[in-house]
């Protein structure tokens, strides 16, 4: 019969034994995988398996298949941490997945934490061949999900990725990223609307020029409801409202997904949109909304008259860093109203905050509101964006056409022009910082500055044309 000692010592065994093993433990990192979207001809109930460096590649490892579901997507928890790569398989390595064709798709790379979910999407099996073709798309475009999940909207999406030209060969090398709208049109003639913008070619030929290389990700718009996503605000006749849901669902699902998968600079100013437009639209609104994500945007004819008014309306108050970068590029005839709309924004950007140095507006006259002036604009447009210009605010010299008088002022200051079409003023100090704006109507407008402390400031006169003035002013 054991005796106390004895019963104290295996205590004291099981005790070590337990303290031991939780120590163990917890030098893993719980991290779950979860496949949000498979190929359209995968087999029904086909089990899916993860190989990679922690389980010496077993592409059949029964502790590695998937049978946990989040939601009804295939998932599994693994006690894994730090840097992993890894594929998934039906199986075996000749049911590996591959990429959007069917052919070699690289291994997966990641760099997990504990508690991390990681969202994969297979784009499809080798040995079943890809389940869309790429036609006129280069092999750096793949489908990154033919059904990827937007929480936001109960949706899904078919996206696209674009892949720099050297990215499976400088391993190393984190990518700046742009995010586009209306995705069936950047890459495959065959699935675009009314020609591609060969996104892909401009990318390799800008690449081979010495440009550094991005990640493109190209988003399908939604069909019926692509005007509904496009528009944070209704319009009566034709829809919208659904934007912020849709801007929601690429700053909080999308972004963070690609930055898992893929090798990003996730700096505002490494990140852009862009889009034509409806596209232009919600690509301008994004950047806007959510300037601490996207530091670039470029806006090809974009459609503000879709919802300008509520859009401005929006816009009052609006602070902007000075930072964000815009390009604005449309066809000086595609509607009457357009080039006008274009500038109008330019200066209410400039108002709140955005540098004049990182607003560009190019009107074409030969430009149309059509696929094949976007597809020849997007070069210089990606260019531009992000180009190492300087982002300093200046004065430039007094413009004869507008006048002020008195100079110096007291209390009030009169801004007179040539003409009496309406145009907007900001007074800015010396660091460029905007003191108040509005709008100029007559030849002569009286504009108060009794608030105004003793010193030098900038009157800044935008023209709808797009021309700007500044005259410096005193106020005693």
């Amino acid at each position: 019969m054991p005796t106390i000692l004895q019963y104290i010592y295996k205590d004291m065994k099981i005790s070590l034994f337990l303290s031991l093993f939780f120590s163990i433990c917890s030098s893993f990192a719980q991290v779950t995988f979860r496949v949000i979207s498979l190929p359209a001809n995968s087999p029904a109930n086909a089990p899916i398996f993860v190989a990679g460096s922690f389980n010496n590649w077993n592409p059949a490892s029964t502790a590695h298949q998937l049978v946990d579901l989040i939601d009804g997507d295939p998932a599994i928890t693994l006690n894994i941490s730090g840097s992993i790569t890894c594929k998934f398989t039906r199986g075996s390595w000749e049911t590996v997945e591959g990429n959007a064709t069917g052919s070699f798709l690289p291994d997966r790379q990641f760099n997990v934490s504990p508690n991390d979910t990681v969202l994969i999407g297979i784009q499809s099996w080798e040995d079943l061949g890809g389940s869309t073709g790429n036609g006129t798309a280069l092999p750096s475009v793949s489908l990154l999900s033919a059904s990827f999940s937007m929480p936001e909207l109960n949706r899904s999406r078919r996206i696209w990725v674009c892949l720099p030209e050297d990215y499976t060969t400088a391993t190393e090398k984190r990518y700046r990223v742009l995010y586009m709208q209306d995705g069936q049109n950047l890459f495959n003639n065959s699935l675009a609307f009314a020609g591609e913008w060969e996104v892909d070619e401009s990318m390799r030929d800008l690449f081979l020029a010495g440009d550094k290389g991005a990640i493109v990700i190209g988003i399908d718009n939604g069909g019926a409801e692509r005007l509904n996503e496009y528009s944070p605000w209704e319009n009566p006749s034709y829809g919208g409202g659904d934007g912020d849901a849709y801007v929601d669902f690429m700053r909080n699902t999308l972004k963070p997904y690609v930055d898992a998968n893929y090798r990003t600079l996730t700096e505002p100013e490494n990140t852009g949109v862009a889009g034509s437009s409806m596209g232009g639209l919600i690509s301008m609104y994004a950047a806007m909304r959510y300037p601490d994500t996207y530091g670039k945007a470029g806006i090809f004819s974009p459609a503000f008259w879709f919802a300008e008014s509520a859009m401005h309306t929006w816009m009052n108050g609006l602070i902007l860093p000075s930072s964000l970068r815009v390009y604005f590029v449309a066809g000086t005839t595609e509607s009457s109203s357009m080039i006008t709309d274009i500038n109008q924004m330019r200066n209410l950007l400039s108002y709140a905050g955005v540098s004049d140095s990182n607003l560009r507006v190019v009107p074409q006259a030969d430009g149309a509101h059509s696929e094949w002036f976007w597809n020849r604009e997007f070069p210089e447009a990606y260019t531009w964006l992000w180009d190492d210009l300087s982002t300093s605010i200046s004065a430039e010299a007094s413009n004869p056409a507008v006048k002020l008088y008195p100079n110096p002022v007291e209390s009030a200051v009169s801004v007179c022009r040539e003409t009496n079409e309406a145009a907007s003023f900001g007074i800015r100090n010396l660091t460029g910082q905007l003191l108040n704006s509005g709008w100029l109507q007559q030849t002569c407008d009286q504009i108060s500055v009794s608030g105004f402390s003793a010193g030098v400031y900038i009157m800044e006169v935008r023209e709808n044309n797009g021309s700007v003035s500044r005259n410096r002013f005193v106020v005693k």
